[in-house]
């Protein structure tokens, strides 16, 4: 990055600071800026009175680059946005194709599949958000014992697409099934019994620390109107008592997860301390779901390869019931892949519960192949918002633990 790009910046804010104030360029180069976060700060002092989070240093244009793309030719998109969480963003883009193509219902064998691999994602991006908190504040063992858990979510990740984080796995109204076999459903159950020798590890380390209580407790609290006016969701909802799991939502329950026996925490002061047990206890129901995912899908002793939604996806995914005996078949299959399928005029949003918030697309069909118009609502974007709000009045050795609690990525935020 340019260095002199930021000294008009600075300018500005010298001369609208007040006569006591101090201006201090945080990042992207600070180690605790998590990637490329650049933060202009006023302080008093060490405290903290204004924060104004720059953003864009990332920005790719992948909103503009999906409309240019076959509609499944978009779903590796979504796994850059938050390269933390990556099956769970191809899910909502999935759910937006099968309502454009007016799906009510997938087969009961997609709903579970989706709901194994969208909650061992969610505990892929807390190990990493709890562990990486820690880093920043002072504990290394925990980043260890996290990243070896993920090291075998990603292995599962690769026996199922042949990429440990970029899968562009799922489909819509479809999976490939034939790459899911009784032995790493074994293996899954196998994992999830045990994650929680790590998640225990981490528990016993963390929460009766008397450090990290102190690093934590009444740090960057939020109220029910804070979240709100910054229209947060997930975990830093839920921390001020806002019940916003769209998994247990009555009516816009989404993938089966109306059939799952499971909790969903809320906090009681909204602070940091209050975010990192949520993570935590979000991270047990997870391996559970999984679980009784994983359970589910055992009972098929061999599944369905023809769990299609409707004709029109029957028709394109040809390699479901192709064999590639002949020239005309690979020429037929290729044909397909290459021109896609067409969709109606129509408009539509879908939402799903991503591990850091309230992650939704808007699609909008044109009687092509292509979608006209996509726009992403990350959770993220938001969440990054609430940092001068929590931060305010706080010490600048409190900053990098504020950022940690946010858990953002800046792939989602940028965009």
């Amino acid at each position: 990055m340019n260095r002199n790009i930021s000294l008009p910046t600075l300018g500005v804010y010298k001369r609208l600071s007040k006569k006591n104030a101090s201006i201090l360029c945080f990042g992207p180069c600070h180690p605790a800026a998590h990637g490329v976060l650049r933060l202009i700060l006023q302080l008093s002092g060490e405290v903290i009175s204004k924060l104004d989070p720059h953003i864009g240093l990332l920005h790719r244009g992948t909103e503009s680059l999906i409309t240019q793309k076959h509609y499944i030719k978009g779903i590796p998109y979504f796994d850059r946005l938050d390269y933390v969480s990556m099956l769970s963003q191809e899910h909502v883009y999935c759910l937006g194709i099968e309502r454009l193509l007016g799906y009510k219902h997938v087969s009961a064998q997609i709903n579970w599949l989706r709901i194994m691999f969208d909650e061992l994602t969610r505990v892929l991006n807390h190990l990493l958000a709890v562990s990486c908190h820690a880093l920043d504040i002072g504990s290394m063992s925990t980043l260890f014992w996290a990243f070896e858990t993920r090291e075998k979510i990603m292995y599962f990740y690769e026996a199922v697409s042949g990429a440990r984080m970029h899968a562009a796995y799922y489909r819509p109204a479809q999976q490939f099934h034939i790459n899911i076999s009784q032995k790493l459903l074994d293996e899954i159950i196998l994992f999830t019994k045990e994650a929680y020798l790590t998640l225990n590890e981490m528990h016993n380390v963390l929460t009766y620390s008397a450090i990290w209580k102190r690093r934590l407790v009444n740090i960057g609290n939020l109220s029910y109107e804070d979240c709100v006016n910054y229209s947060l969701t997930g975990v830093l909802a839920r921390s001020a008592g806002i019940k916003t799991d769209l998994r247990m939502a009555k009516y816009n329950c989404y993938s089966g997860y109306n059939f799952c026996n499971f909790k969903s925490f809320l906090g009681i002061n909204g602070d940091s301390f209050d975010r990192y047990l949520i993570r935590m206890g979000e991270m047990g129901e997870s391996l559970k779901l999984a679980t009784l995912a994983a359970k589910k899908l055992k009972r098929y002793k061999t599944l369905n390869k023809n769990a299609f939604a409707s004709t029109l996806t029957q028709q394109f995914y040809t390699e479901q019931q192709n064999p590639y005996t002949s020239m005309e078949e690979l020429i037929t299959h290729f044909i397909n892949w290459h021109t896609g399928f067409k969709i109606n005029t129509a408009r539509t949003l879908a939402f799903i519960e991503a591990p850091k918030g309230l992650f939704g697309v808007m699609l909008h069909s044109s009687n092509s192949t292509k979608p006209i118009k996509c726009k992403i609502r990350s959770p993220s974007y938001f969440n990054l918002q609430a940092l001068n709000k929590i931060a305010n009045g706080h010490t600048l050795a409190d900053l990098a633990a504020l950022i940690g609690t946010v858990d953002v990525v800046f792939g989602e935020v940028d965009r």
